[in-house]
């Protein structure tokens, strides 16, 4: 037996700093779709997940709840873990970054990197958002914030490392022109090049002494290394990269696809390509910036109040249906969408009435017609010889689309493949056909195309689907070799159906809308001891006026009786500034001071609302400086 060509296939590693939504999950499933796939197909498949867990947001977060960032991370990342367990991702090694192997190797790659001269030591002056852990230039900026997430930035000066990216400029513009497959799609390709390469890469700051919550710099403990660098790194670490034992490095290295997200490209195509040069490393064959699963038009966020997770809408639909929508839903290039009610519409076309509905419809004629037994077929028709071409071209498409990893067009000639069986059962009527004795033949054959259709459609949704796949495979007494797929006609006669099951019943689209309005109306519980720790106080404001250069931030100077403070509130489109003076508010007063477009606000003044904030006023006869408890 011929030995097993390697593909090593990544995620980027999730962030540990919250809960994952669907949106993020995707990534996960769709990495593992690919996964299954090659694995059916032969190769021997190396899967890397896992969680990135350093940098300042997380110290922060930690910081807010009470606890340790080791504490802090090992929750988060246990979520991470359980949610892509809950989706079914058959990943071979799940990484973390504060993993002590994945630490060694930073800091020796750093040392290495050092010794090379391609690291040095200076001073960092620019904006920095902590959410995104990047530094911008002035330049950079939009609106005076981040550039990526919007968000406000703050003016940070240093001393730090920093590694000599504009060495390694021209080289990686060279390997780009001669790989064009390196990345993808095409318009992410030129995004890069465009935008960043071509205007000049600026020396990357790769070290923060503002924090401690990272990986100490080898020969500067007062420096930790930059989330970056770190974090990018995981790729090989997780391989035995700089160990005593670097097998799996000398195995699967370098990876066959990254699957990151658009908003990260950056980092996986020029920062990471480049320490890979840097280090004498081969280059990963391809990047793949998948888009975003967004709710509706809109980015999902906790703020728009519009996130879902996996785990809700696995307990509701099923772990497999949750698979196919993300999947089938998402293009190659632009950005999908998830509703509830889409959700269930896919649900009830493709899976109850599309699948399920065929599934059972044939298993239950091939019970009452022949006693469950798979019949032998015998001469075709017309009908036949088309559904017999239409599973042959669908086959030859399904494969093409999975090996150039535009995973939705594959599961989606599938499901088209599906739709012909369909057809074909109102074609040939087999219910009439079963009227007439000289007809058993005919009808034979019917219920065996019909049965060989659905067993090669369920090992080609095996990577998408796979326990519905295996559900469909144990009633029709089959088993999953890709290799039976090429010729139609690999099913065996004269063997009995297993039991029969229903895979997917339609769902009451009000009902089902009912049940998921009142999952979403739960809120996560938390225990009195958190509530207590959040300082609420009634506030006067005494002086009010707009933030410069911002169109949605007002600078209120508040009185608490005891002090006087300066916040900033986003709530400038709904309220006049003379129009707040004299107002009793709520404050949240033990908050860490932050910089809202370079100016500080010492609290957090409550309003409810989105996009259209309402100030919540306090009755004029409650005293300044109150508590609230």
């Amino acid at each position: 037996m011929a030995e097993k060509k390697p593909f090593y296939i990544t995620t980027a590693i999730a962030y540990a700093s919250q809960k994952p939504h669907i949106g993020n999950t995707y990534e996960a499933i769709l990495t593992d779709a690919i996964a299954r796939y090659k694995r059916l197909r032969g190769f021997d498949v190396f899967f890397l997940t896992g969680t990135d867990e350093h940098g300042q947001k997380i110290e922060g977060l930690a910081q807010q709840k009470g606890v340790t960032p080791k504490e802090y991370v090992d929750d988060i990342a246990g979520q991470i873990r359980q949610t892509w367990d809950i989706v079914g991702t058959s990943y071979d090694k799940f990484i973390r970054t504060t993993d002590d192997y994945h630490e060694k190797t930073v800091q020796k790659i750093f040392q290495k990197l050092y010794d090379n001269g391609d690291i040095y030591k200076g001073d960092y002056e620019g904006w920095y958002c902590v959410p995104c852990e990047a530094f911008f230039t002035q330049t950079q900026l939009q609106d005076g914030c981040c550039p990526d997430c919007g968000r406000p930035v703050k003016k940070t000066k240093e001393e730090a490392y920093f590694f000599r990216m504009s060495k390694y400029q021209d080289k990686l513009i060279q390997y780009i022109e001669e790989h064009p497959d390196f990345i993808t799609p095409e318009s992410r390709k030129k995004e890069m090049v465009n935008n960043f390469l071509k205007p000049g890469l600026q020396d990357l700051c790769i070290s923060r002494s503002s924090f401690q919550w990272g990986i100490p710099v080898p020969i500067d403990n007062k420096h930790i290394i930059y989330v970056w660098l770190d974090a990018l790194t995981n790729y090989i670490s997780a391989l035995g990269y700089g160990s005593d034992d670097d097998s799996l490095y000398q195995k699967y290295w370098p990876a066959d696809i990254h699957i990151i997200g658009k908003d990260i490209l950056r980092f996986h195509t020029i920062y990471w390509p480049i320490f890979l040069m840097a280090l004498g490393e081969p280059l990963p064959k391809m990047v793949f910036g998948h888009p975003w699963l967004n709710f509706g038009g809109d980015k999902m966020s906790k703020s728009k109040g519009n996130i879902i997770y996996a785990d809700d809408l696995v307990r509701h639909f099923g772990v497999d249906a949750v698979r196919h929508y993300v999947l089938s839903e998402m293009p190659y290039a632009s950005d999908g969408s998830i509703t509830y009610e889409t959700v269930i519409a896919r649900y009830n076309t493709d899976l109850a009435n599309n699948l399920g509905n065929l599934v059972s419809r044939t298993t239950a004629m091939t019970t009452k017609y022949f006693d469950g037994i798979i019949p032998a077929p015998g001469n075709g028709t017309a009908y036949d010889e088309d559904l017999k071409k239409t599973v042959a071209s669908s086959l030859k498409s399904y494969c093409s689309s999975m090996d150039s990893y535009h995973v939705a067009d594959a599961e989606n000639t599938v499901f088209a493949m599906l739709r012909r069986a369909n057809k074909y059962i109102d074609e040939t009527t087999p219910w009439v056909l079963a009227k007439d004795v000289d007809k058993k033949q005919v009808l034979a054959t019917v219920l065996y195309n019909l049965l060989e259709t659905i067993r090669i459609s369920a090992i080609l949704l095996s990577p998408f689907m796979p326990q519905t796949a295996a559900s469909i495979l144990s009633q029709l007494s089959a088993e999953l070799h890709f290799e039976s797929v090429q010729v139609f006609g690999a099913l065996k006669s004269g063997k009995p159906l297993g039991e029969g099951k229903i895979l997917f019943s339609r769902l009451d689209e009000s009902k089902m809308l009912e049940q998921l309005k009142s999952t979403k109306n739960e809120t996560e519980k938390i225990g009195i001891e958190q509530f207590a720790a959040v300082e609420m106080r009634i506030a006067q404001i005494i002086a009010c006026e707009p933030v410069p250069k911002s169109e949605k931030l007002l600078k209120l100077q508040i009185d608490l009786g005891n002090e006087k403070r300066q916040i900033v509130s986003g709530i400038a489109k709904e309220y006049k500034p003379e129009d707040l003076i004299g107002k009793k508010v709520v404050v949240v007063t033990n908050l860490k001071p932050v910089k809202l477009c370079g100016v500080e606000s010492n609290g957090m003044l409550l309003a409810s609302g989105d996009k259209h904030p309402h100030v919540l006023f306090a009755d004029s006869q409650t005293p300044v400086g109150e508590r609230i408890h």
